[in-house]
């Protein structure tokens, strides 16, 4: 128990350590969170100007609601996988890499930080978004099943967790490029998951590649929950394949991460910066 206790500290050792570095780039992160914020008032205001743009009647409301959706679940799972696959490049900016990797913790506690840092914060980012957006739209969701869109959101979580944990490597292998090698993998999830569009019209030869993507799953179901207001039962497909991942994904990326940060250390490329 005594154990247990001294890693969760070590953990939020890290969380803490984390906020402390938002709070210390405070004006970057104004200029992320206008960013952000500005990208998905102009996603939204596509859908109000749909019917002015096609000259056809449409459910404006419902178009709203389905780009809104996209927009925001995207964010989310977008810092959640930032976050933790550029754990080593945060390192590497603050100079700190070989001091934490020398340090008499464990790999998987470090991460069990990193991720937890990353949850809060993306849920923090992405909430004070939908307030901002909630200013300019009425976002009716007197229907919408919210449970179950919560739990589509854990489960998401948990394979984009994977998902970062597989792709932090590149920044740990790779110390010119790998950062901007995350953000290469993060393009195409975005291409292929239905975002902004469902992955009926992507060409053939693309859409199973959509259900290789956990983030097709997390939207199609947080619209099935929030637009359609689908039974949590119903969701259970979808919410299975994302635990799969998730239980797959997070394994096989400590073991990956694990035999990397030996050859890292072996070649000496902790040290190098650029």
């Amino acid at each position: 128990m005594t154990q247990l206790v001294h890693e969760i500290r070590i953990s939020y050792a890290f969380v803490e350590r984390n906020f402390n570095l938002v709070k210390r780039y405070w004006g970057w992160e104004i200029v992320w969170l206008a960013y952000s914020v500005s990208n998905s008032l102009a996603i939204t205001f596509i859908g109000a100007g749909a019917e002015a743009v096609t000259g056809q009647a449409i459910d404006t409301n419902h178009m709203i609601l389905y780009l809104l959706v996209g927009t925001l679940v995207w964010h989310y799972l977008a810092v959640v996988f930032d976050n933790v696959s550029e754990m080593i490049a945060w390192e590497r900016w603050e100079g700190t890499i070989e001091y934490t990797f020398m340090a008499p913790i464990s790999r998987f506690t470090h991460m069990v930080g990193q991720t937890l840092f990353s949850l809060v914060y993306g849920l923090l980012h992405t909430g004070i978004i939908l307030g901002v957006v909630a200013l300019f739209f009425h976002l009716d969701l007197s229907g919408a099943n919210l449970f179950g869109g919560l739990l589509m959101l854990v489960a998401g979580s948990l394979s984009f967790i994977g998902l970062g944990i597989v792709a932090s490597v590149l920044p740990l292998l790779f110390p010119e490029r790998g950062a901007q090698m995350t953000h290469v993998i993060q393009a195409l999830l975005l291409l292929i998951s239905g975002v902004y569009f469902p992955i009926s019209v992507l060409p053939e030869w693309m859409q199973p590649l959509a259900r290789i993507s956990p983030a097709t799953y997390v939207l199609e179901g947080m619209r099935a929950a929030l637009l359609d207001g689908a039974g949590t039962s119903t969701l259970l497909g979808h919410l299975g394949r994302l635990v799969l991942i998730g239980v797959i994904a997070i394994p096989m990326g400590l073991t990956i991460f694990r035999q990397a940060e030996r050859y890292a250390k072996r070649t000496g490329k902790l040290k190098r910066s650029g």
